[in-house]
């Protein structure tokens, strides 16, 4: 809590500074974001904990916050800055590997456009990824969890990034430097650089279609093993109501340092959301997961992780600002890897969650 409260005190203390600096002008905004959440697995596992590969909502039987930030945004013509300080079960999670107050560090990065008449820039700090259309803000998401081929990819990244984007707004390119794969801090014993880019094209107002990558080792130097992912997804508004999201992931890792082999994995997702009424929305998320080497996802079983997952959820906004979201998920393995109550493994797992998100 003393973290946090320092923390806080810094944001209060740089948000000042700009008003005082500004004060015709206010090219700063401060925003604010919560979700809380009940979710209950009928496994029931003793630790109250979701399966290992889950990252968001991985808390099980119990009410609790998943993700809590409070976010300053400064931007003028030729600048830009976000810092966002966090909690919740989201960031125990996925910033388990970081040390100290870096724990809370949502995102921190600044800006600077390097061109007079084109829209290109230079950031650089603790960035949102780059890989992927879902992120860890529940209410931006069509559903209600993240899909396994999102909780197992980055969510956030350092490093600097170089982007470009049109002058129609039409397309966008990026490429980053990084300091590894979902890392704040690069792993003891690393001292590689991790290379990224990002593509997207946005025809019109209805498609989006989106190229990521990530090149890098993770690991000591000393057991070097290059890892190469490629994120592929599209977005398309069909109709006033209809919408539809395809997505597919695919990596490859050396089976051990200056391997000419790799082990492979892949993840392809499918997501239709239906506007019932402005207020209302429904979404079926349909996805499979092949990580048969245990790469991201260990098991030690015969055939690894391979597991095919349905989910169904529907959402109600209150208010603008205020959304009550209830979903239901299966997830079925090829092995055993799901730990019941009473210590045995099972082939399927069955959830049910539903929380309220709010943004100010």
């Amino acid at each position: 809590m003393k973290n946090i409260k320092l923390l806080t005190l810094l944001l209060s203390g740089i948000s000042g500074i700009f008003a005082a600096q500004e004060e015709n002008v206010k090219p700063i905004k401060i925003t604010a974001y919560a979700e809380v959440y009940y979710q209950f697995d009928f496994s029931n596992p003793k630790n109250n904990l979701r399966p290992g590969f889950v990252y968001s909502h991985n808390r099980n039987n119990e009410v609790n916050l998943n993700l809590g930030f409070v976010k300053a945004n400064y931007e003028t013509e030729n600048m830009r800055a976000n810092l966002a300080l966090a909690t919740g079960t989201y960031m125990n999670a996925n910033y388990a590997a970081e040390s100290g107050v870096l724990k809370n560090i949502y995102e921190a990065n600044v800006g600077v456009k390097i061109s007079r008449t084109k829209n290109l820039w230079i950031d650089a700090g603790v960035l949102p990824s780059h890989l992927g259309f879902e992120s860890a803000v529940s209410k931006d998401c069509w559903a209600l969890t993240r899909s396994m081929q999102a909780e197992n990819s980055p969510y956030f990244e350092s490093g600097a990034k170089i982007s470009y984007t049109s002058d129609s707004g039409k397309w966008f390119v990026s490429g980053l430097l990084l300091n590894g794969w979902q890392r704040i801090q690069r792993a003891d014993g690393n001292s590689t650089i991790a290379f990224g880019h990002q593509l997207t094209f946005k025809p019109n107002e209805k498609i989006t279609l989106n190229s990521s990558s990530l090149v890098g080792n993770d690991k000591p130097d000393s057991i070097r093993q290059m890892r190469y992912f490629h994120n592929l997804y599209g977005i398309f508004q069909l109709n006033d109501k209809l919408a539809l999201t395809t997505g597919f992931d695919i990596g490859a890792e050396q089976k051990m340092k200056s391997s000419k082999q790799y082990n492979i994995w892949y993840s392809p997702v499918i997501i239709a959301k239906y506007a019932v009424t402005e207020k209302m929305s429904l979404a079926a998320r349909g996805e499979y997961y092949n990580d048969e080497k245990g790469v991201i996802i260990a098991t030690g079983t015969e055939n690894g992780f391979r597991t095919l997952g349905f989910s169904v959820n529907a959402d109600y906004w209150i208010l603008p600002n205020l959304v009550w979201r209830t979903e239901l998920k299966n997830l079925a393995a090829k092995d055993a890897v799901f730990i019941n109550r009473n210590d045995a493994s099972e082939k399927n797992n069955f959830s049910a969650v539903t929380s309220l998100a709010v943004s100010f």
